[in-house]
């Protein structure tokens, strides 16, 4: 099995990339979260693999982190759920907010995901919400509506009013609140403010 590959970047597209690799040229299906970490052709990428086998087909996904392939993993192992939909709420959300929608057992936004109905939903809330404090203990203390909830929204705000886009908002303040502990709106901004720049 494929767990790793790291070439070169020849083609990029919002779902799927081909990286060269001694001349071999593997496609691999990806998140958006991937697509947005990943450069541009020509570029030397790395990725975590996971390599799904079937009868029929042979598919590689690939993620930029190995907690994106972990929750992959373990999404695909939940009744119902198949690597395509499995990409899909990777897409919709990123690791940290989706643990935070799990934790709080907030199945309004899992459903909001293209994708995920109600009771697939209300799948992930009973199935995850056990695993994933386990895997993500830092963020234990900081679901939505804490502290840390609010102050995630009020930097989200910050970053908006400085010109960036809500989804590269959204996106750079999930990123950074899975490397800043502590409660400080100045720390989390200015993690925040080098993820957007990426």
């Amino acid at each position: 099995m494929i767990a790793h590959l790291k070439g070169v970047l020849t083609d990029k597209a919002a779902d799927r990339v081909v990286v060269d690799v001694g001349g071999v040229g593997y496609e691999v299906l990806i998140p958006y979260s991937t697509y947005y970490e990943l450069g541009e052709a020509g570029d030397t990428v790395s990725l975590n693999i996971y390599t799904h086998v079937k009868e029929d087909a042979f598919r590689l996904y690939g993620f930029s982190t190995s907690k994106e392939k972990r929750l992959f993993t373990q999404l695909i192992q939940i009744s119902g759920i198949g690597p395509k939909l499995g990409v899909a709420i990777l897409s919709g959300l990123p690791v940290g907010e989706f643990v935070e929608a799990v934790t709080d057992e907030n199945v309004v936004k899992l459903n909001e995901i293209p994708g995920v109905g109600k009771k697939t939903a209300e799948r992930l809330v009973l199935e995850m919400k056990d695993k994933v404090m386990e895997w993500f203990p830092q963020l234990e203390e900081a679901p939505a509506g804490s502290v840390f909830g609010s102050l995630q929204g009020d930097v989200v705000s910050a970053l908006v009013n400085l010109g960036y886009s809500k989804h590269t908002a959204d996106r750079a303040v999930a990123r950074a609140r899975q490397e800043v502990e502590a409660d400080s709106f100045e720390a989390l901004l200015r993690e925040s403010l080098r993820k957007a720049r990426k």
